[in-house]
């Protein structure tokens, strides 16, 4: 059962494994679906999740490959894979056209979705996403390929990032439990297999927002220590996608946690806007 909502976990099965979702199946204007950032579950939405449902949203939510109650074992785990995916979602739900929300690594995913299939996209919202970064030095990726080999092979790097750099403020009440989960996933059998190929990809793809011609929302927490400059990285989003920008105060790499409210007061507007 998917934290988020009362609705139970289903499935598709797609060409190189399984994939677990949840659909609320009720809502006015067009669905809006939810993608966790790497490493996390769809239950990384379960505080933003009720409020959106709440305000009359069909809402669907997807584990990625190789986390949550989806196949862990894949031969690829890239956004541009995870992009097949989400197509694959709709075609199996029978949406014509949805809202893409990804956070994270998945901003890439909800922009390739956007670019490859503009005729399925009624909007797309970037949540603190890679996508468009400036170019890292050579320090800086010697540092991301150093995190990631700690995160491969101890999980426990993954709980220090969330406990000490991910939430520079407010926490929900559930964060500990929540972490530990998420530790705890990473440690069973064949997991280390799906981390490396999360840590390994191309999260970060330039280009990609050339092709987007639908409305966009960029959302970015003040406080992302993903970033050096966080409203830097946004503005460099919204001039790309044409997009309007609503930075977070206080709020770190995950808004819809840290500041449901607050996030479900940008999206609100933007998806009333494209009903």
């Amino acid at each position: 059962m998917n934290a988020t909502s009362a609705t139970s976990t289903q499935y598709l099965d797609v060409p190189g494994g399984r994939l677990a979702y949840d659909d609320t199946r009720q809502g006015d204007g067009a669905p809006v679906v939810l993608l966790p950032g790497m490493l996390d579950t769809r239950a990384a939405y379960r505080h933003l999740h009720p409020l959106l449902t709440a305000a009359g949203h069909r809402v669907i939510t997807m584990d990625l490959r190789g986390f949550g109650e989806s196949s862990i074992v894949w031969d690829d785990y890239s956004p541009a894979a995870i992009a097949t995916d989400v197509l694959a979602l709709l075609n199996h739900l029978g949406i014509e056209r949805a809202v893409l929300v990804g956070n994270s690594y998945t901003g890439a995913t909800v922009v390739k979705v956007a670019g490859d299939a503009p005729q399925r996209v009624a909007g797309i919202a970037l949540i603190d996403a890679f996508v468009e970064n400036p170019p890292a030095n050579a320090l800086m990726r010697g540092v991301v390929r150093a995190m990631g080999a700690l995160i491969v092979h101890w999980p426990a790097f993954w709980g220090f990032y969330h406990r000490k750099l991910a939430f520079p403020g407010a926490r929900p009440a559930d964060f500990d439990a929540y972490v530990d989960g998420l530790v705890a996933a990473m440690r069973t059998p064949g997991r280390r297999t799906a981390t490396r190929g999360h840590v390994s990809g191309d999260s970060a793809p330039i280009g990609w927002t050339a092709a987007v011609r639908c409305p966009a929302l960029v959302v970015m927490g003040g406080k992302d220590p993903d970033f050096p400059d966080p409203e830097a990285v946004a503005d460099r989003q919204t001039a790309a996608l044409g997009a309007r920008k609503v930075m977070i105060e206080g709020s770190g790499h995950y808004p819809m946690a840290d500041a449901p409210e607050a996030t479900a007061g940008a999206l609100l507007p933007f998806l009333a806007e494209l009903a």
